[in-house]
């Protein structure tokens, strides 16, 4: 698994500017902590002054990646799984931005006892002390004591941003739930289905007078077969003993199956019959069939108390969804967002549209 995450890494610095930028942008300088050097960083987009750049992208990229269950296993495969991330990850980084942004004007933020009560909760989970955090943290993440807090923090205030202003002010009543599973009862509904049993006598493939004969056999025995039900034998045993079907093994069972999944002619032939009832016989391209009509279940709706906490958990989540959608779409209105690649731009502005759409938003 790990070799597998160092070549995704290693295909991902390969292909480069073309999986993360549709245009190239001008690369710009960033600040760095040496005196005297500069650093050139490819700049995405400002968002009020603040940064996502190419390298933040292509992290995101690959952590993405990373966690795909199947990871891939061209170039090819690796390039089509970039460009389809790309649109919703730099969305999600100009978002966090916005949220982070607002976290801080509100005043949250990660103080030092918090941040130690993470660290010991990360050191005791993983039997590890100060030292082997550090080394744990640069060999699996990457990453500095600081640059682990500045993530925890870009996460707390976004978490704590949207427990305030979005979560605070969206709610489910058991009315409404209620309300939702009457008008959507179809949804909450098991389909109309049927058991069958069937006898089969198969017809061998012929023609002239010789198959004529076979078919006049054929039918006779399923008509005898059917005669031997109607006295009063068990269709199960008279399908296991005559039956030249498959289902012959099970007594000519069939089902439970949905009735809309059954044929037409199917249906024609069982919609008469009461539970129990035994069909005429039926020439069939298998044969001479008869069937039994052995259960039949109506449509029966799930008992609202039975799906009630999985309505309020869906429609609170499409709710909250669409609250955090109203929010950001906001906070982007009065912000600054300055594109530096017209490409990831077209992007990000068309997965916007696609995302409200699917939650149902404007």
């Amino acid at each position: 698994m790990q070799e597998r995450a160092i070549q995704v890494v290693m295909w991902l610095a390969g292909v480069g500017i073309v999986l993360t930028c549709a245009q190239p942008a001008r690369a710009q300088s960033l600040r760095t902590d040496t005196p005297g050097a500069q650093v050139l960083e490819r700049i995405l987009v400002k968002v009020n002054g603040d940064l996502v750049s190419q390298s933040d992208l292509e992290t995101a990229q690959i952590n993405n990646i990373r966690t795909r269950p199947v990871p891939p296993q061209t170039d090819a495969e690796l390039r089509a799984m970039v460009q389809e991330v790309t649109p919703e990850l730099i969305a999600n980084a100009v978002d966090e931005l916005l949220l982070v942004q607002q976290g801080r004007e509100l005043g949250y933020a990660l103080d030092d006892e918090q941040f130690e009560d993470i660290l010991e909760g990360i050191k005791e989970e993983n039997g590890l002390d100060d030292e082997q955090l550090l080394v744990a943290l640069e060999r699996d993440e990457g990453m500095t004591l600081d640059e682990l807090r500045e993530t925890m923090e870009r996460q707390m205030l976004s978490g704590q941003v949207q427990q305030v202003e979005i979560l605070g002010r969206v709610s489910m009543t058991d009315t409404e739930a209620r309300q939702y599973y009457d008008t959507n009862l179809e949804t909450f509904t098991e389909p109309a289905s049927v058991t069958l049993r069937e006898i089969v006598i198969a017809v061998p493939e012929g023609g002239g007078a010789l198959n004529a004969g076979r078919e006049n056999q054929a039918e006779a025995k399923a008509q005898a077969a059917r005669a031997r039900v109607l006295a009063g034998e068990d269709f199960a045993q008279v399908a296991s003993e005559a039956s030249e079907a498959p289902s012959s093994a099970n007594g000519g069972l069939i089902g439970p199956i949905e009735l809309a999944d059954l044929a037409e002619a199917v249906r024609g032939r069982i919609e008469p019959l009461a539970v129990g009832e035994v069909s005429e016989v039926e020439r069939t391209t298998a044969g001479y069939q008869i069937l039994k009509l052995e259960v039949s279940t109506p449509p029966t709706p799930t008992p609202f108390e039975a799906v009630r906490e999985g309505i309020v958990n869906n429609v609170f989540d499409e709710r909250r969804l669409l609250a955090l959608d109203e929010y950001l779409t906001r906070l982007r209105n009065e912000a600054i967002i300055e594109w530096k690649d017209e490409g990831l731009q077209t992007l990000y502005e068309a997965f916007l549209v696609e995302r409200a759409a699917s939650r149902g938003g404007a």
